[in-house]
């Protein structure tokens, strides 16, 4: 039988591709845009500064509300794709409310 080791749980779960900062971020730019292209830049912001945000956290010794045993290039990619998800779903969600 094979399990997830705690790495990938972190990876797909709230420390990686379900980020609640990564998926607000890429959600208000993907409700902000105005072209479907620019969805890419919005996981893209999503991840970076959702890390950023992070080591902020860090290096300020707040304590930090999701614990992870993954470090921020293996959360990167994971970030980016929620955070592009985020932004598809809510830019798809505008482009529906204007059209009404």
């Amino acid at each position: 039988m094979m399990t997830f080791s705690d790495t990938w749980i972190d990876l797909f779960g709230l420390s990686g591709l379900l980020n609640p900062f990564a998926l607000l971020i890429g959600g208000y730019l993907g409700w902000r845009a105005d072209s479907s292209r620019k969805l890419w830049i919005a996981g893209f912001a999503a991840a970076v500064i959702s890390l950023i945000l992070e080591a902020a956290v860090g290096l300020l010794q707040l304590p930090h509300p999701i614990s992870q045993d993954a470090g921020a290039l293996a959360m990167f990619p994971f970030r980016f794709v929620g955070g592009a998800l985020a932004g598809s779903l809510t830019y798809w969600l505008n482009r529906r409310r204007s059209r009404s």
